[in-house]
């Protein structure tokens, strides 16, 4: 069976451009809005019930950009493959960096564990912080695409924007971490169908996740921690943030306190926390239909 677009450029380091190819879904999409045009052609009359369609389709595209782990527009990585798993391994990211005041303090607590992580990177902090986005790479962590800026209408962006968007942070991250970002998370996991042609175009991957502990809003680490442990399998692949983390009781950020927590509990299930591209960890593999 051939590979998935985003495996294969997942497995090709994403330096070249892959072809873009159509879902299902906006196959289908296609096809409507063509017959919608002949059936108003033929019966012009009958223009609420072709509005009716085209408008339920939109609404279909729509939501499927509003789920984070949806694939209905296009792959989409949410877990570690199989052989990973098998290993007992689960993918630990971390969005929104980097923070000289929280990024510094998760590096430590993540070597104390002998743990690996993903950062998702904006490029506008990585430019502000070049020697944290180095020192993360140093380590041994991989640097990811989030965005030059994290904008919240970033899942309306035409096509020039979106790619803006992209290519800036791309390169502030490249220069700072050594070597170009492979993968790209999209801010809040929001994005329309725009995006994976922008991606293909680019060799990069979009990555989503299984599960996420809510660190930007929740207060209590314990919570935190928690909802990321409970059920957690091999292949997961959980969402932090060393940006933009809420604030604990004692006024601390919450994803400090909570991270402990959760590296003794991966470690107490006999798993392993590693990130996208560490050394030994094979391509990553797409999860089916909408995600659980």
């Amino acid at each position: 069976m051939a590979a998935e677009p985003a495996i294969e450029r997942a497995a090709a380091g994403r330096g070249l451009a892959a072809a873009w190819r159509s879902t299902p879904l906006l196959a289908g999409s296609a096809v409507l809005h063509a017959a919608g045009l002949a059936a108003l052609g033929l019966a012009p009359h009958r223009w609420p019930l072709v509005c009716a369609a085209l408008l339920a389709d939109h609404c279909a595209i729509a939501g499927a950009g509003l789920w984070p782990r949806s694939r209905l527009l296009g792959p989409n990585l949410s877990r570690l493959p199989a052989a990973a798993a098998g290993r007992g391994e689960v993918a630990l990211t971390f969005d929104d960096g980097p923070d000289p005041e929280v990024t510094p303090r998760v590096l430590d607590l993540l070597d104390r564990h002998g743990a690996r992580a993903s950062f998702f990177c904006i490029g506008r902090r990585a430019a502000a912080h070049p020697g944290l986005v180095g020192e993360i790479a140093r380590r041994g962590h991989a640097v990811e695409n989030h965005s030059q800026s994290h904008p919240h209408a970033f899942v309306l962006y035409p096509p020039r924007a979106l790619g803006r968007e992209i290519d800036r942070a791309q390169e502030i991250l490249a220069r700072a971490a050594g070597r170009p970002p492979r993968c790209f998370r999209a801010p809040a996991g929001l994005r329309s169908l725009l995006l994976e042609p922008a991606l293909a175009a680019r060799g990069l991957a979009l990555v989503s996740w299984t599960r996420r502990g809510f660190d930007t809003v929740r207060s209590r680490p314990e919570a935190v921690a928690g909802r990321l442990l409970a059920g957690l399998s091999p292949g997961d692949v959980l969402l932090l943030h060393d940006g933009s983390s809420a604030r604990a009781a004692g006024g601390g950020p919450v994803v400090l306190a909570a991270l402990p927590r959760l590296l003794d509990g991966i470690a107490e299930r006999g798993l392993r926390a590693v990130a996208f591209e560490s050394a030994g960890t094979p391509p990553l593999e797409s999860t089916g239909g909408l995600g659980a």
